[in-house]
């Protein structure tokens, strides 16, 4: 197993526990931890889908 699709894996379990905290935030009415949450979904979601297609694209070739 590469290294890399652990850090993809990592970087999911992140966006994936930033998601439960938005929809807490929300809940809760927090707006400035609702927004530095849902930016966290972006970036750790995006990093970690582009870091799992790159090692499955790689493993392809």
């Amino acid at each position: 197993m590469s290294p890399h699709i652990v850090l993809g894996i990592l970087f999911l379990i992140v966006a994936i526990v930033s998601l439960v905290s938005v929809f807490r935030q929300l809940k809760y009415r927090n707006f400035f931890a609702l927004v530095m949450s849902a930016l966290s979904v972006l970036v750790f979601g995006f990093f970690s889908i582009s870091t799992i297609i790159s090692v499955i694209k790689d493993s392809l070739q």
